[in-house]
């Protein structure tokens, strides 16, 4: 039997914050004590954080290690390696590695070519190797504008990990990128294309929608039943939007453009996860909704990284001062994700759960983070 004291600590649990002391055993939460006594042995946090760890539902972080600048390609093992590393040492135990699956194998050359199978089957394997430091889930971004996703989302089974699957559309002039200037602005900017390229690329996106959409969103919609996976919409703009979402069975929406849709997503029971990006920088780089007005408006449920994997926990300080209350803020990160993708054994302390933790303590609006543990084992 193995066991861990951590003693004068500030926890964060579901519904408060208390001074007090946590027992680990054997992976798990053993007990919970109140007080600021140290008994022999004991681990002293000196009033620092306490927290779960981090569940992260939706990061591109994995991608930017797999081509870290257009057109190179890094090996893969050594970059889920320090994928992983880098999460671990943001305070993130759980991720759910965002992949893309859908291809468009003629143009368009480098973004979209087909990679998720053969980069779910090395992560996989690392993860069987016992070489990754947190627990790692699959998330399958389904891109409806492309031509091969049903063969691709085809290659995964029940073994494979997958938690959930999101339904892509990127045809442009609707949902992210209502305004297509913003999409070229960011699409001509990251791949270098002319004008007369981006012409042909949007071109390109309105057929393929045409031609597979309906088929698509009904194919990724049956595989995330196939595979037991939470099934997610993304950038839903209106209400119709939403509707649609709930006649799939959604019930996580990932960054809702339009204070409409935030809206009509709470009225059908739908989780509304934002960017912690958008929160910390005021807003959304692609001009939609601010995280803040859904957070100040009730709306907003759970916080992804996005693309800036140390800005979950500070989205989460900060989204625990606008409301008052740290433990609502700490469970968009902790306890909302497991709750939304059927993980009940970790996201809350409690005896019994999984000791996922992380300590921390607080330099203004900026966390310092002075340890993450996964099953008890400290591994940043």
């Amino acid at each position: 039997m193995t066991e861990t004291i951590f003693a004068n600590a500030t926890l964060v649990l579901p519904e408060r914050t208390l001074r007090g002391s946590l027992c680990l055993r054997d992976g798990r939460i053993a007990e919970i004590g109140e007080g600021s006594g140290i008994p022999p042995g004991a681990v002293d946090c000196e009033g620092d954080f306490l927290a779960p760890g981090l569940i992260e539902l939706h990061t591109d972080n994995l991608e930017r290690h797999i081509q870290p600048r257009p057109g190179v390609d890094w090996p893969h093992a050594a970059a889920i390696l320090a994928h992983d590393a880098e999460l671990a040492g943001t305070g993130i135990t759980t991720v759910f590695d965002a992949m893309r699956v859908g291809s468009i194998t003629r143009g368009d050359k480098g973004d979209y070519a087909k990679y998720a199978r053969e980069l779910a089957s090395e992560l996989l394997d690392l993860r069987g190797k016992g070489a990754l430091r947190i627990s790692h889930f699959l998330h399958l971004r389904a891109e409806v504008c492309s031509e091969t996703l049903i063969a691709e989302l085809d290659e995964f089974s029940e073994t494979d990990r997958v938690g959930i699957v999101s339904l892509m559309d990127h045809t442009p002039g609707q949902r992210q990128f209502r305004d297509v200037g913003k999409l070229a602005q960011y699409v001509m900017g990251k791949r270098g294309m002319s004008e007369e390229g981006f012409a042909e690329h949007v071109a390109r996106l309105k057929a393929l929608r045409d031609t597979y959409g309906d088929a698509h969103e009904a194919a990724a919609v049956a595989v995330a039943q196939r595979l037991g996976a939470a099934l997610a919409s993304h950038d839903d703009t209106t209400a119709d939007h939403v509707a649609t979402s709930a006649g799939y069975g959604i019930r996580l929406a990932e960054f809702p453009t339009t204070l409409e849709a935030a809206e009509a997503c709470h009225a059908h029971g739908i989780l509304v996860m934002m960017g912690a990006p958008n929160l910390i920088r005021g807003g959304s780089h692609s001009g939609n909704v601010a995280a803040r007005d859904l957070a100040e408006a009730g709306l907003l449920d759970i916080v992804s990284s996005d693309y800036v994997p140390a800005a979950l926990l500070s989205a989460a300080l900060r989204l625990g001062d606008l409301w008052g209350d740290l433990a609502r803020g700490m469970a968009t990160v902790t306890a909302a994700p497991a709750r939304a993708t059927g993980l009940a054994d970790r996201g809350r302390i409690e005896p019994g759960a999984r000791a996922d933790l992380i300590r921390f303590r607080r330099l203004g609006d900026t966390p310092i983070l002075r340890g993450t543990w996964v099953q008890g084992r400290r591994v940043a």
